[in-house]
């Protein structure tokens, strides 16, 4: 099955726009970008921009039995995996969001974590979890700092633009994460 192209048109008219979370109570994951970007917006899928390393990050880490397509976002929480986003609205380049509106997110974020309780909490993209809990010193991996009994890990944005981590290094963090959510750590 082909995915939709959006056009131009369609890609200006998702600008702003918001993506509706995949999240239920008790996930072992929940994944948390920083932003939908445009493609997303309008296909209505996250992580759905071609070149996003999220999807086959998630394969090749063994969170998934195969590579999903965008599309199949849904079958996500049949393996107890969720998604959301720091900032709520469509833009060209998550640079586009301002650290009061990063803050807000993590403030959403926190309260969507003390809702639906998943035991962890992966942010992707360390500057954007600097900015939006004011950790200046964190680093890509477990913090300290957790949400209630929700853990926090770290993750590098898997957006095509951030081109020092490779596909494979991207795919071998994600790993450490599923390695410690099948371990059971808390």
């Amino acid at each position: 099955m082909r995915e939709h192209r959006p056009t131009p048109a369609e890609l200006q008219a998702a600008r702003d726009r918001r993506l509706p979370d995949l999240i239920a109570p008790g996930l072992s994951v929940l994944f948390c970008g920083i932003n939908p970007g445009l493609w997303s917006a309008a296909t209505g899928h996250h992580f759905a921009r071609p070149g996003n390393r999220f999807w086959p990050a998630l394969h090749r880490s063994g969170f998934t039995p195969r590579l999903f397509r965008p599309a199949e976002q849904w079958e996500l929480l049949e393996l107890g995996l969720g998604l959301t986003n720091l900032g709520g609205r469509a833009t060209a380049r998550a640079d586009e969001l301002g650290a009061e509106e990063l803050r807000a997110g993590g403030v959403a974020l926190a309260a969507k974590v003390a809702e639906y309780r998943p035991r962890w909490l992966a942010v992707l993209g360390v500057s954007a979890y600097r900015t939006a809990f004011d950790a200046r010193r964190a680093v890509v991996g477990p913090q300290e700092a957790a949400m209630g009994d929700t853990r926090v890990w770290v993750l590098p944005s898997p957006s095509g633009l951030n081109a020092h981590w490779t596909p494979t290094a991207l795919a071998e963090e994600f790993s450490r994460l599923r390695q410690a959510v099948a371990a059971g750590v808390r």
